[in-house]
Order: structure tokens, then C-alpha cells, then sequence
């Protein structure tokens, strides 16, 4: 399962991301942030439009608000 597949409320721990798929920029931003694998992290909210693009995502104590592509690139373990 990935982070953009998660509902929103639940709990997971990221398990990879596919780091080839996402910008150099974009990537070290990410990495920055906190995003690694073992770390727990949930989907608060979707955007309501569209593509429900960006998500909130909390990341220990941050609230991001990140893009559906991104998320898509996180594989997660609900638990």
C-alpha cells in the first residue's frame, strides 16, 4: 500500500520510498523533512478538488501538506 491510498485517520509506518521516482529537489526536500523508512505517519485531510490533491500528512509532531505524486511513491504498513 502506498501513503496516497491511505484513509485518513489511519495510523502507518513508511516500509520504502521510491526515491527514482520523485525530483532530485523535490526528494531532498522530502528527505529533510523527515520522511525515511520506520517512521510512523497518517493522512489528516485530502483536498476537496479535483484530484483531492494535496494531501495533509502528519509526520511526528509536522502537519505537510504534500502532493498526491509524491505520496504515491511511499509504501506504508497500516498498524
Amino acid at each position: 500500500m502506498t501513503l496516497e491510498g491511505l484513509a485518513p485517520g489511519c495510523c502507518a509506518t513508511i516500509t520504502s520510498i521510491d526515491w527514482d521516482s520523485i525530483a532530485a529537489d523535490d526528494g531532498k526536500r522530502l528527505r529533510a523533512l523527515g520522511f525515511d523508512a520506520g517512521v510512523e505517519v497518517s493522512v489528516k485531510h485530502r483536498g476537496v478538488f479535483g484530484g483531492r490533491d494535496p494531501l495533509a500528512v502528519t509526520l511526528g509532531r509536522m502537519t505537510i501538506a504534500l502532493r498526491r505524486v509524491h505520496a504515491a511513491a511511499v509504501s506504508v504498513s497500516e498498524g
